[in-house]
């Protein structure tokens, strides 16, 4: 007795290969059958059997357009029948995106981020006066905080101000200022005391879940 067997590398690429073989010849079936309304029928079938075979699909919006899309894209748009939805075409989904520009950053003090200078423009705009003062020594303070992180050791605040200088462009100038920015063991203080109330939270859950193990056990 000789058995003819069927490799996967013989048979056809899957369009979709999620779905599985079977589903792709059910929709080739439903492909070449004769009437309108024998492949409306098949059709709906085999969207039912696909929504069942992708159940994550229920949560996302319009699932049923988006398995509708996908039964024409494994019959490669030649499935003449009834959508509920508009059919898509082929050149449409072929169609290339849209190149989108790499963000440049053009400050050369990365450890401040990028919200650093976001609040430095903001704070150009508005107008002299004291609530402008405060916003700037608010964004001097963060970029000290942002520096200990970065350095962990201890940073001058006249370092603070020549950077926020060089970030506004010279518009910004406090170098010859007497205010002080907070302490840097504050500001690591801060940091430490937040990271141990992080670790302290995940210890207790930690042990809410081993005390639930248990009591299950």
């Amino acid at each position: 007795m000789t058995f003819d067997l069927e490799y996967n590398s013989e048979r056809p690429l899957l369009i979709i290969p999620e779905y599985g073989r079977h589903i792709q010849k059910l929709v080739n079936e439903c492909v070449s059958l004769e009437t309108k309304e024998e492949r409306n029928k098949m059709a709906k079938a085999i969207i039912d059997v696909m929504g069942n075979l992708q159940p994550h699909l229920r949560d996302v919006p319009d699932f049923k357009h988006k398995l509708w899309d996908q039964l024409y894209i494994m019959s490669d748009f030649k499935l003449d029948a009834d959508s509920p939805y508009e059919v898509p075409s082929k050149e449409e989904l072929r169609e290339k995106p849209q190149s989108l520009p790499y963000p440049k950053l053009a400050s050369k003090y990365r450890f401040y981020g990028k919200n650093i200078q976001t609040m430095i423009d903001v704070a150009l705009e508005w107008e002299e006066g004291d609530m402008k003062e405060a916003l700037v020594f608010t964004i001097a303070n963060h970029m000290k905080k942002c520096f200990l992180n970065w350095n962990k050791d201890t940073v001058d605040d006249a370092v603070i101000f020549k950077h926020l200088h060089e970030l506004s462009k010279g518009e910004i100038d406090i170098r010859d200022t007497e205010e002080k920015l907070s302490e840097s063991k504050n500001l690591l203080r801060k940091r430490n005391t937040q990271g141990q109330k992080n670790h302290k939270g995940h210890q207790n859950n930690q042990k809410k879940n081993n005390n639930y193990k248990s009591r299950k056990r």
